[in-house]
């Protein structure tokens, strides 16, 4: 590939944008629409919170009745039982779970005695509504099982003080329950697949409704240069998009940022370059602007709003819809965004979302050389 061409296209797709004020307010204009729309008005219902116990008194018959409050409840779905805090915080922080229940060793010999049986509750706030919602459903349990001990204890006599279990709870990464700090991550990961998708999708199509398409394919350019250098400008400008919505982030919203900036980076050109590479193949097959800007939109806005995690949380899905989810590129990115945002994740806990993103970007890009052609017909 030559360079000097690359840069000749990629020059006059700048140009392009330039006198073309539509596309620069599409790529400016509605993001910050986005991040204030979204940033302050969603709410959800949930059930099946996923969660861990670790449970250090699990010779009790009393702990074990206690924990069938939660196995029998729609609301509560234990998927594992850990040794430790390393298994739980290693649960957590991956989005494994959203609870953790921990109870004493002492919990049952509490009860026996009549006295408050501390129970530790660990939620993972960086969804604060579904925590807020999760938390609720924990402590209705709870005052359930309160309320039988308390039955329990007239109906024999009074002999014993009442007895009940004392939940303690503690927030992860949203202490607050702040729903902005979780909306906000996701928002910004569907303005960058929705935008770049979207904006990508006409440069080509333009090009054969404008009739240059003819000119560029009589020059020397190969299908490679001329895909790169209409990718460099819409690359640029994404990356414009997550630097305004970083910063929106930040300091419009006050969401924190505990995590890394190059590997934000890093993973987003990676997210960027297969979202950018997916509106480039529509637009190779849509040579009218209307129509690739409609399958771009079809492909891009309804996946990441409804199958991505974005909005509904995927465990509350049917499981036909969850396995159609893993093929939603937007879905790794809203759990990397989130990650690095609230709690700080590095790179060996976001492996398998990275590796997805790269496979992502590889098949997309290798699709779009693949489907253009410079040919006329």
């Amino acid at each position: 590939m030559n360079v000097k061409r690359i840069k000749a296209i990629a020059s006059k797709e700048f140009i392009q944008i330039r006198r073309d004020p539509r596309s620069l307010a599409l790529a400016i204009v509605i993001p910050v629409f986005l991040l204030i729309i979204f940033g302050y008005g969603l709410s959800l219902d949930i059930d099946r919170v996923r969660t861990v116990v670790w449970n250090q008194d699990a010779s009790s018959q009393l702990t074990r009745d206690f924990l069938l409050n939660f196995k029998l409840s729609k609301y509560f779905k234990i998927v594992r039982y850990a040794d430790n805090y390393r298994d739980i915080e290693r649960l957590i922080d991956s989005g494994q779970v959203m609870l953790a229940l921990v109870i004493p060793k002492d919990f049952s010999h509490y009860l026996a005695s009549g006295k408050k049986s501390p129970l530790q509750l660990l939620v993972d706030g960086s969804d604060s509504n579904t925590a807020t919602i999760a938390m609720n459903y924990v402590r209705a349990v709870v005052s359930r099982y309160n309320a039988e001990l308390l039955v329990k204890t007239f109906a024999g006599h009074g002999l014993h003080p009442p007895r009940s279990v004392d939940l303690r709870s503690r927030i992860w990464f949203n202490m607050g329950l702040n729903s902005r700090w979780y909306i906000i991550p996701g928002v910004v990961a569907m303005i960058m697949m929705i935008i770049a998708a979207l904006l990508t999708s006409i440069c080509i199509a333009r090009e054969w409704e404008r009739g240059t398409m003819e000119q560029l394919i009589s020059t020397p350019v190969k299908p490679p240069e001329l895909i790169i250098g209409k990718f460099l400008p819409y690359f640029t400008i994404g990356f414009l998009d997550l630097a305004i919505g970083v910063v929106m982030a930040r300091l419009v919203f006050g969401v924190p940022f505990m995590g890394s900036y190059l590997l934000l980076s890093v993973l987003s050109a990676l997210f960027l370059t297969g979202a950018l590479s997916q509106g480039i193949l529509i637009s190779s097959v849509a040579r009218t602007q209307l129509l690739a800007s409609q399958l771009a939109s079809l492909t891009t806005f309804i996946p990441t709003m409804l199958l991505s995690g974005f909005i509904y949380p995927i465990f509350n899905m049917p499981k036909a819809v969850q396995a159609v989810t893993y093929l939603v590129p937007a879905r790794y990115y809203i759990v990397i965004l989130r990650g690095l945002f609230l709690k700080g994740n590095t790179m060996d806990v976001m492996w398998d979302e990275a590796v997805f993103l790269l496979l992502f970007a590889l098949l997309m890009f290798g699709l779009a050389l693949r489907k253009f052609k410079k040919k006329v017909a």
